[in-house]
């Protein structure tokens, strides 16, 4: 059982844009979840302000954005801003999905924390959020 002062990592998982396909969000909300994070899966067809809205209601700390239709490049910087907006630059995005080589630094240099692409191991996943986000002054035990 978990000590009453311990504060379970908070993530949002989110597919904005058009692409239907969630497979991968799902498996990747189930293992945050069995790593013992507290996970709010947005569903399909997410805009930039429909996900900022969530995690600013939801209070996570970790934004999680499933990205496989190539529209990347317009939907991370249009979330960015909004969390600038929001006076939300402590919440941490991660991207994965479909995403070049050749987009990475410059996602990386508007803010996103890092990007798995397909074939990422899980673990590497739950040890990257349980870093940044115990570095953010959240609890990251189980």
């Amino acid at each position: 059982m978990k000590a009453m002062s311990e504060q379970r990592i908070r993530v949002l998982v989110a597919k904005p844009g058009l692409d239907g396909h969630d497979r991968g969000a799902k498996v990747i909300a189930r293992a945050l979840r069995d790593a013992g994070m507290e996970v709010i899966y947005t569903g399909l067809r997410q805009t930039p302000e429909m996900i900022v809205n969530a995690a600013l209601q939801e209070d996570v700390q970790v934004i999680g954005l499933s990205i496989l239709s190539g529209a990347h490049n317009a939907i991370v910087p249009r979330v960015m801003d909004l969390l600038k907006q929001s006076k939300m630059e402590d919440v941490i995005v991660i991207v994965g999905g479909i995403i070049p080589d050749q987009d990475m630094d410059n996602l990386k240099k508007i803010g996103v924390a890092a990007i798995f692409q397909p074939g990422t191991a899980m673990d590497e996943i739950v040890q990257f959020i349980r870093t940044h986000a115990h570095s953010h002054g959240v609890t990251a035990r189980n």
